[in-house]
């Protein structure tokens, strides 16, 4: 019923930049906090950045400076901004997000994940 989508991943090399974007769609009431993970092979799936409704952000100290999240409610969109990439940034990035849904007469809270994007930086 609610799904996220991720898009803009890719194959860039060290030093480059993307944008990553991530779009909620379903019966949406509401949408709290939205969030970027990333996961490599082998690796737990880890905290890149997040960002409250009200645009509050908290990001993983090793990416602030070259990473920045941000986002559109109308659109119901989140983005992540990524800039001086790096091999070691290699992973499949996830979207998530806590958003507030309509069931019939009843309304329906929980936390859902996009399928992910590939992102692939070479040296």
């Amino acid at each position: 019923q609610v799904q996220l989508v991720e898009s803009g991943g890719g194959l860039v090399q060290a030093g480059g930049s993307l944008r990553l974007s991530c779009t909620a769609s379903g019966t949406i009431l509401s949408i709290n906090d939205m969030g970027w993970y990333r996961q490599a092979p082998g690796k737990q799936r880890e905290l890149v950045a997040r960002i409250t409704s009200g645009g509050s952000t908290n990001y993983a100290d090793s990416w602030k400076g070259r990473f920045t999240i941000s986002r559109d409610n109308a659109k119901n969109t989140v983005y992540l901004q990524m800039n001086s990439l790096k091999p070691e940034d290699t992973a499949v990035y996830y979207c998530n997000a806590e958003i507030v849904s309509k069931r019939g007469f009843y309304t329906d809270r929980r936390t859902y994940w996009g399928q992910g994007t590939q992102v692939t930086v070479s040296s």
